[in-house]
């Protein structure tokens, strides 16, 4: 089984979406639980991934690529991974999504590959989502997490309108929101009451599993 683990991790550091898709098979073959070939292949893999990126070493299309063939693993083991999901990352509710105004979506993507890579369970609103829609689905879904994403100076007031709203929902103490995209910076997390800012994919995930005190 480590070898499995060890080539899965290995295709999805060198972005290889054929490869990754084959070890994974070989792994079913194998026997090898679903939630162990993410946790011990894929996210081995993304981890490494992210580390070359935060030391320059790899670039966002490196990164793409390595999400990519994340993705195709996680769609083939879809179907079988529910009833392999362990009770702690089940309840693990994220709800994400890009602000009104805004149709941007690569990080959002990449973050939700690799929440799903750590078995949570992810709301994907998509882009252009209004306020009440976020709050919406955070009260419906009872999350954990809240992340808000917004890459355009226009429309980053949107992230604070949506605590804003929380908050007069009564919902604010209830969720942890996290906020990310270029125009960003901690003191904007802070001046707007986030919980937390991320300046690209591989922090946000790091930043989202350390409110839950998973990190």
């Amino acid at each position: 089984m480590t070898a499995i683990l060890q080539n899965l991790a290995a295709a999805i550091l060198g972005g290889s979406k054929g490869a990754a898709l084959e070890w994974a098979e070989r792994g079913l073959q194998s026997g090898v639980k679903p939630l162990e070939l993410i946790n011990g292949g894929l996210t081995v893999g993304l981890d490494e991934v992210g580390r070359k990126f935060e030391c320059g070493e790899y670039y966002l299309p490196d990164m793409m690529l390595a999400a990519e063939a994340m993705s195709a693993v996680l769609e083939k083991l879809a179907p079988r991974l529910d009833q392999d999901r362990n009770d702690t990352a089940q309840a693990v509710k994220v709800v994400i999504g890009t602000v009104k105004g805004d149709l941007h979506s690569i990080g959002k993507d990449i973050v939700i590959m690799m929440l799903k890579a750590a078995g949570m369970e992810i709301f994907d609103l998509g882009v252009d989502v209004s306020s009440a829609d976020f709050v919406c689905s955070v009260e419906e879904n009872n999350a954990d997490i809240l992340g808000i994403s917004a890459l355009m100076t226009t429309t980053i007031q949107e992230q604070k309108k949506i605590i804003d709203l929380l908050a007069d929902k009564g919902l604010r103490e209830k969720v942890k929101v996290i906020v990310g995209g270029a125009p960003l910076s901690e003191e904007w997390a802070l001046k707007i009451g986030a919980d937390a800012y991320a300046a690209d994919a591989i922090a946000g995930v790091k930043k989202i599993k350390a409110l839950l005190n998973l990190a």
